[in-house]
């Protein structure tokens, strides 16, 4: 009976004990996933930016502060208490790089606009294999003779600033056009050309650098622009080297080595079959727009 009694206490002890606690609803479980998520991604885009070495100088400056208040250091907790705002708004000028690409990385994430049609009038961004066949003829052509390029292939995230850089050319892809375009001493060779669908848009288009430091020394500007509009973009980006006539293909801001026109040909019609099938999930609203568009006719 006296273990009995000492279960029913242990038992009342622990119901006791939980009675302290908050209630743990739905909600709350719910909101607890959702904050360790944006945690997780907020310090993975840390550890992927120079933002984490800043983030190492401002756990130091954290360190001294708690040593301060623990010493009783008043006229140090003073000068920290009133340098506040003056070091939120510097941290927001030292991270203005990273919280840029970090918010157009978030709105090229399309999250919206595969329920609702907000660009109803875009082009078309997937291309035939007849295209695909002229890019890897022009490509590796220069590649043999050592001509530089920078060819930017639009996906779903429009390249219309990129674009207003450059010269207009609005003509259907083909092998001598792209050669022609790059090559020396000729007015549009300096810069990069835009495709989007079956047509070059535009070149000499200027692109924006990347700032990572992981990028190899032996790589030009050209790669670095090259990497620079995949970290802002969805783009494909393919660079032929000046110097050595590689060829390498960019996308999300990972650089990659191209052998031969094969590998270069099986890429280029991933990205096709990807953009064919691509948001073909949540197209509710879409479908619904283009049946009424029907009608109407």
């Amino acid at each position: 009976m006296t273990g009995v009694f000492q279960l029913e206490d242990i038992g009342r002890n622990i119901q006791a004990w939980f009675s302290f606690l908050p209630r743990i609803t739905l909600s709350n479980i719910f909101e607890i996933i959702i904050i360790a998520f944006l945690v997780y991604e907020i310090l993975f885009w840390i550890m992927n930016t120079r933002a984490w070495t800043l983030l190492k100088g401002l756990l130091v400056i954290g360190l001294f502060a708690a040593m301060a208040a623990i010493l009783k250091l008043n006229t140090i907790l003073w000068l920290l208490e009133k340098t506040t705002t003056i070091a939120v708004t510097a941290l927001v000028i030292i991270f203005q790089p990273e919280l840029r690409k970090a918010l157009e990385q978030l709105g090229s994430q399309n999250l919206l606009s595969g329920i609702l049609d907000f660009d109803d009038g875009k082009e078309a961004t997937a291309f035939t294999a007849r295209t695909a066949n002229e890019i890897v003829k022009a490509v590796f052509e220069m590649a043999k003779v050592k001509t530089g390029a920078l060819i930017v292939l639009e996906r779903n995230m429009p390249l219309k600033e990129t674009e207003r850089t450059g010269i207009e050319i609005n003509g259907l892809v083909s092998s001598q056009l792209l050669i022609n375009i790059f090559e020396h001493n000729t007015p549009l060779h300096d810069g990069a050309v835009v495709i989007r669908g079956n047509r070059v848009t535009a070149a000499t288009c200027y692109l924006p650098l990347s700032d990572n430091m992981m990028i190899s020394k032996d790589l030009g500007t050209r790669h670095r622009a090259a990497v620079g509009i995949s970290e802002v973009t969805d783009s494909l980006t393919i660079v032929v080297s000046e110097e050595t006539g590689r060829v390498s293909l960019v996308e999300g801001g990972m650089l990659r080595r191209i052998s031969d026109a094969e590998t270069l040909r099986k890429s280029l019609e991933q990205m096709e079959r990807q953009e064919e099938s691509g948001g073909n999930r949540f197209k509710i609203w879409k479908g619904i727009k283009k049946n009424e568009r029907k009608a109407d006719k």
